[in-house]
């Protein structure tokens, strides 16, 4: 599935966009979702590598009392 959408994009970055788009065979779609793609992967990098910092200093662990929480809370539920 994907979506259209209309965007805004400034001349000389298009003109650039669409040159190499045409240099390396591919559409002006195609290229923008691989661009968009690579960029909110790196993002998502970034937000997993400051949870490992936080997580290299702080434990991860359930602390019990919440724990039997959670089990009281589902009660008789069979799985």
């Amino acid at each position: 599935m994907s979506m259209r959408t209309d965007i805004s994009i400034p001349n000389p970055i298009y003109e650039a966009a669409e040159q190499l788009a045409q240099r390396l065979g591919m559409s002006l779609s195609e290229l923008y979702t691989v661009a968009l793609a690579a960029y909110v992967t790196a993002h998502r990098e970034e937000v997993t590598e400051a949870l490992n910092r936080v997580y290299e200093m702080e434990s991860s662990t359930i602390e019990p009392v919440l724990i039997r929480v959670q089990l009281a809370s589902i009660g008789g539920e069979t799985w």
